[in-house]
C-alpha cells in the first residue's frame, strides 16, 4: 500500500494555525449530519485490490472537512477487507475500528487472526482514521512529547510539557493541511457513512472497540436510521462533559486494580509479596519515596514518589504485569527502585499519522486543562481512591494540555430510531471502566449492557462468552437476556 496524500497543500502555516485556533474555540460542529449526504459526495464503489497475502485493500474519497463538503479538498479513507470465508453464508459487511485512535491497516494480518470468527458471516472491513496510515496519513515534522512520567508533575515539568505539546501542534499544522481541525469523531462518523454507502450497504453493521466506541457513539447520534447493528466493546464515554464524572470511574477502577493486585498476592504463592500485606508494603514504599527519592542503582538514578506512582499506575492495570510489579515493590521496599526507573519508550512502527492520537482524542474533549484544575480534581479523588486512583487525572486528562480541543466535545447522546445496541465493558478495566458502558446504555433506549469479567478489549482478548453473545447479536439482532453475564471462563 502506498501512502496517500491530501490533493492540495495549504498555502501558509499562518492560515492553518488560525484554523486550529478557531476550531478549538468553536462550540463544535452542527448537531445534524452535513446537508450533502455521504452517498451524494461519494457516489463510488470500493475497488478492492489484493494485499497481505489473501486480504484486500481499497479506499474511499471523502471531503477533508464535512462541514463544507461541496468545496472542501478531498482525502482518502484507507480500508482493509477480510473477506467472508463462505460467500454462501455471508450476510453482509461488518465495519470495525479497534481503537487507538491509531493507524491499524499496517497490522491487518494480526487483526485478521483476532477477527477470524466474524468471517463466518461477514466481510470484515477495517479502516484507518482520517490523517492516519492509509487515510491520507500525515507525517508531522516534530514528534509529540512523551506522556507525563510523573503523577503529579511539578509546575515546572507541567509547563515544559505544555510548551512541547504546543510546539508539536504548531509544527504539525503545515503537514495537516486541509485536515487541520477535522480529526474529531464527528468527522470520522461522516467518513464511516461514506464507507457504508461506497460498500453498497443500506445500513451499517459496526463493531467499535475502545476509542472506536467514540466513533460509534458519534455515528449513532448522527445517523441512527443508518444503523443495522452496533456492538461496542470497552466504551470510552463521550456523553458527559463533567470532568469529575469523566475521571472518577477511572480513578475508582484503578484503585480497585491495586486492591485486586494485593488480593492476588495473598492467594498466589509465586507473588514476591506472598505472606505479606501487599497494601501495607505499598504504603511503606510510597511513604519512603515521599520522604526522599529511593535509589535506583541499576539505572544510575533514583525514583521519587510521583515517578513511583506513575510507573505503578501503568503496570497495575494489566494482570499479566502483576508478578513483575510484586518483584519491583519488594525490591523498592528493600531500598532499590531500579525497576521503577524511567525507561525509553518502546519503538513504534514508522507509519504516517502515528503521532496524531493526541490531536484526535483531544478534539473530542471540551477544553484544555491547566495544572491547577487537574490538581484540584486529583485532590477531590483522594476521597474515593486514596492510594493510587487519585493520580488518574494526570494520566488521562492532562494529556490534552497545550493541544487544541473542543471541535466535538462530549454531551448527552440522543439517537431516536436507533436499533438496540449491545455494549460490553470489562469489570476490571480501569481504562474504560464499566460505569462508562452503563452510562451510555442508560441513554440508548433498548440497548443492553452485558456484564463481563476481564480487562480492556474483552472481545479482542478472547472472552469466549462475550464472543458468543456478540456473534449471536450481530448475526440475528437478538440481545442477550437481561440475566446473562460473562465470566472470564466463558460461563
Amino acid at each position: 500500500m502506498q501512502k496517500r496524500k491530501i490533493t492540495r497543500r495549504a498555502r501558509a502555516v499562518g492560515v492553518l494555525l488560525a484554523g486550529l485556533a478557531a476550531a478549538s474555540a468553536c462550540a463544535g460542529p452542527p448537531d445534524s449530519p452535513s446537508s450533502v449526504t455521504a452517498a451524494a459526495v461519494t457516489a463510488q464503489a470500493v475497488a478492492w485490490q489484493p494485499c497481505f497475502d489473501g486480504l484486500e485493500c481499497g479506499s474511499v474519497t471523502v471531503p477533508a472537512d464535512w462541514r463544507r463538503p461541496d468545496d472542501a479538498e478531498r482525502i482518502t479513507i484507507g480500508l482493509g477487507r477480510l473477506p467472508a470465508q463462505d460467500r454462501a453464508r455471508r450476510i453482509g459487511t461488518l465495519l470495525v475500528n479497534p481503537g487507538g485512535p491509531n493507524p491499524v491497516l499496517f497490522g491487518l494480518p494480526r487483526l485478521a487472526v483476532q477477527l477470524a470468527e466474524l468471517r463466518q458471516w461477514f466481510d470484515v472491513v477495517v479502516f484507518d482514521p482520517r490523517g492516519m496510515g492509509e487515510s491520507s496519513g500525515v507525517t508531522c515534522s516534530t514528534d509529540p512529547p512523551g506522556p507525563l512520567v510523573a503523577a503529579p508533575p511539578d509546575r515546572a515539568a507541567f509547563a515544559q510539557y505544555v510548551a512541547a505539546q504546543q510546539r508539536f501542534a504548531r509544527d504539525c499544522a503545515l503537514a495537516l493541511g486541509a485536515l487541520a481541525g477535522t480529526l474529531d469523531a464527528w468527522q470520522v462518523a461522516h467518513d464511516m457513512d461514506a464507507v457504508r454507502a461506497a460498500m453498497g450497504e443500506e445500513r451499517l453493521d459496526y463493531f467499535g472497540n475502545s476509542y472506536g466506541t467514540v466513533y460509534g457513539q458519534a455515528y449513532a447520534e448522527l445517523f441512527p436510521g443508518n444503523v443495522r447493528r452496533m456492538y461496542l466493546d470497552s466504551v470510552a464515554d463521550h456523553t458527559t462533559a463533567d470532568l469529575y464524572e469523566m475521571v472518577a470511574p477511572k480513578a475508582e477502577a484503578l484503585e480497585a486494580n491495586l486492591h485486586g493486585f494485593a488480593g492476588w498476592c495473598g492467594r498466589e504463592p509465586s507473588c514476591a509479596l506472598h505472606g505479606q500485606d501487599a497494601l501495607a508494603v505499598w504504603d511503606r514504599v510510597v511513604a519512603a519515596a515521599e520522604r526522599a527519592p529511593i535509589p535506583a542503582p541499576g539505572a544510575g538514578t533514583s525514583v521519587d514518589a510521583p515517578g513511583l506512582l506513575g510507573s505503578v499506575a501503568a503496570r497495575v492495570r494489566r494482570e499479566r504485569a502483576w508478578p513483575e510489579l510484586a518483584t519491583a515493590l519488594a525490591a523498592a521496599d528493600r531500598g532499590d527502585a531500579t525497576a521503577f526507573a524511567p525507561t525509553p519508550p518502546p519503538s513504534t512502527p514508522d507509519v504516517p499519522g502515528g503521532a496524531l492520537m493526541g490531536l484526535a482524542t483531544c478534539a473530542d474533549l471540551l477544553e484544555s486543562i491547566d495544572h491547577d484544575r487537574v490538581e484540584r480534581l486529583a485532590e477531590q479523588l483522594r476521597a474515593v481512591a486514596p492510594r493510587l486512583g487519585w493520580t488518574e487525572p494526570w494520566n488521562f486528562q492532562a494529556r490534552c494540555a497545550g493541544l487544541p480541543t473542543g471541535t466535538f466535545p462530549p454531551r448527552p447522546i440522543s439517537a431516536p430510531g436507533l436499533p438496540p445496541v449491545l455494549v460490553v465493558n470489562g469489570d476490571d478495566d480501569s481504562a474504560t471502566p464499566p460505569e462508562f458502558g452503563r452510562r451510555l446504555v442508560d441513554q440508548l433506549p433498548g440497548a443492553r449492557y452485558l456484564d463481563a469479567d476481564g480487562g480492556h478489549a474483552v472481545y479482542l482478548t478472547g472472552n469466549p462468552c462475550v464472543r458468543e453473545h456478540a456473534h449471536h447479536y450481530l448475526v440475528t439482532g437478538e440481545l442477550p437476556p437481561p440475566e446473562v453475564t460473562c465470566a472470564a471462563s466463558g460461563s
